[in-house]
């Protein structure tokens, strides 16, 4: 009897313990604070962006990123400037927010418009006019100094796609503009668990193991993820832009930290 409770014991003990490297990294949202609620909350945002809100929980991403008013945001591949304009009025008035868009490339549709295009009509808004925006090549990115903090949001995998890149020297250009303390936060979608980098082009999907390991390489401490935009239901097998999965995929969230 005496042996079986032993045995029960060890068995209790192994599998708390693998619950809990399982779990390890894994970290909660704090509260929102209330400059991110009245950022998401300000009607100046297009209703297109606001109707995304629900599937891509800004307010909760960027609690659990920390985000600061005073503070200075690289928004890296902007996009159509979603989180741009929250930045804006989070960071407020003594704060700044760099959207750094990549140049259009050679092969584009002459009718497809520049990429910096939708940021440069949000920086010419007066409503946002803490945001300054720059052109960077992926392969030559700069950025300023001393920031508070770098986002990039499901390009983090197109970087791997960009001819002739070095992966690790931009993930070193990030570090370097990050003051001591500074944050870095990767939001990507997720591919089965073990694919690596292999999906990046086909699927536009990452494995966040991957990442991390890639992050990590060029300094940075590994904070912790949230899976406040996590979709158990995703396969991780199809595209991510199939009909259907707009805003849907499980998407994982990283922050990583520059060392004091």
């Amino acid at each position: 009897m005496r042996t079986v409770l032993r045995h029960r014991s060890a068995a209790l003990a192994a599998a708390i313990g693998f619950a809990t490297l399982a779990s390890a990294g894994l970290a909660k949202s704090p509260e929102v604070s209330k400059p991110i609620a009245a950022a998401v909350a300000d009607p100046a945002r297009p209703q297109a962006d606001r109707d995304r809100d629900a599937d891509r929980k800004p307010a909760e991403c960027i609690a659990f990123a920390g985000l600061k008013p005073g503070q200075r945001i690289a928004d890296l591949i902007p996009g159509g400037g979603y989180f741009t304009r929250i930045f804006s009025g989070v960071v407020g008035p003594k704060g700044q927010v760099f959207a750094v868009a990549p140049p259009k490339r050679p092969d584009a549709p002459p009718d497809r418009p520049e990429p910096s295009a939708a940021v440069r009509a949000i920086a010419a808004d007066e409503h946002y006019k803490n945001v300054t925006v720059s052109v960077e090549k992926p392969v030559e990115l700069k950025l300023p100094e001393k920031l508070d903090m770098v986002w990039t949001s499901q390009n983090y995998h197109d970087v791997h796609n960009v001819p002739n890149i070095d992966v690790g020297a931009f993930n070193k250009v990030v570090f370097a503009s990050l003051k001591p303390g500074g944050i870095y936060i990767v939001i990507d979608h997720a591919t089965e668990k073990g694919a690596g980098f292999t999906a990046t082009s086909t699927l536009h999907r990452i494995d966040p193991d991957a990442v991390k390991t890639e992050v990590m390489a060029a300094g940075f401490e590994f904070v912790g993820s949230s899976d406040v935009i996590a979709n158990p239901a995703d396969d991780h097998k199809t595209a991510v832009f199939e009909k259907g999965l707009h805003d849907k995929t499980d998407r994982f969230l990283l922050k990583f930290r520059k060392p004091k």
